[in-house]
C-alpha cells in the first residue's frame, strides 16, 4: 500500500514509521524540514518539504498513484484542504483528516472528508476511567459510530441475560470470554461471576449502557450509606 501523511509531528511520524516497517510505500510531506528527525535514520520511506495541500508537494510525494492520505498537521483546516484535494483532484480511495474541533466533524463528513477527533477519543477514556474502570474500550468502526467494549462483568449484572443488556437496540454482545476460552453468545446466554464481555455499541446507545452500568454505583452508595 501507497500511503502519504501529511504532518510529521508525533502522531503522523509514529503513523509513518509504524507503515514502513510494516512494508508499505510511505511518503511524509511537512513545511519543516527538522521535523523529518522524528522520524530517525532508519525510516525507509520518502519525505518531502513543502505545504500539505499544495498540489505540487502532492504530486512529488506520489498523491496520484497514493492508495491513503492521512492528514495530521496540527491545523484542522489544513489537514481538511489537504484531504479534499488528495479525493476530488486525485481521486485517493481513501482519505483521512484530523480535526481538534469535534465539533467541526458534521461539517466535514457532508463535504465527504472522513475526520478522526483526538479530542472526542480522549473524552471517551477520561469518562469511561472515571465512570466504568470495568470497561474498556477496544476499537472503533467507521467514523467511531460503534465502538468495541472490553467488559469485566460487574457483579450486579451476574445472572443477567444477553438478551438484557441486548435490550433497547444499539448494544450487541460479540463474544464472552470464560474460564479461559471465549464464544459468541446467544439472547439466552446467563453471564456468570467472571466473564469478560465484549460488547459493540453504537453512540446513539452509549447512554444506555452508561446507565446499566451505574446501577452499581448506585448499590454500592446506597450499602454505605446503610453501614454509615
Amino acid at each position: 500500500m501507497r500511503v502519504v501523511i501529511v504532518g510529521c509531528g508525533r502522531v503522523g511520524a509514529g503513523l509513518a514509521t509504524s507503515l514502513a516497517d510494516a512494508g508499505d510505500r510511505v511518503a511524509v510531506i511537512d513545511k519543516d524540514p527538522k521535523a523529518f528527525e522524528r522520524l530517525g535514520e532508519d525510516f525507509a520511506g520518502q519525505t518531502v518539504e513543502g505545504i500539505g495541500f499544495d498540489r505540487d508537494v502532492l504530486e512529488r510525494a506520489g498523491v496520484a498513484s497514493a492508495d491513503a492520505l492521512v492528514a495530521v498537521t496540527s491545523g484542522d483546516n489544513s489537514n481538511v484542504v489537504a484531504a479534499r484535494v488528495a479525493r476530488e483532484a486525485y481521486r485517493v480511495p481513501r482519505v483521512i483528516a484530523r480535526i481538534h474541533d469535534p465539533r467541526r466533524a458534521a461539517l466535514y463528513e457532508e463535504l465527504g472528508v472522513v475526520t478522526v477527533s483526538s479530542t472526542d477519543w480522549a473524552m471517551r477514556k477520561v469518562r469511561d476511567y472515571l465512570e466504568h474502570r470495568t470497561l474498556k474500550e477496544e476499537t472503533t468502526f467507521g467514523r467511531g459510530e460503534v465502538s468495541l467494549l472490553r467488559l469485566e462483568l460487574p457483579q450486579h449484572l451476574v445472572d443477567r441475560s444477553v438478551a438484557d443488556l441486548e435490550e433497547g437496540g444499539g448494544l450487541r454482545v460479540a463474544s464472552i470470554t470464560r474460564r479461559g476460552g471465549a464464544f459468541v453468545p446467544d439472547p439466552t446466554t446467563v453471564l456468570v461471576e467472571g466473564d469478560v464481555v465484549r460488547v459493540a455499541v453504537a453512540t446513539d446507545a452509549r447512554d444506555r449502557l452508561d446507565a446499566l452500568l451505574a446501577e452499581e454505583a448506585g448499590r454500592e452508595a446506597a450499602g454505605r450509606e446503610a453501614t454509615a
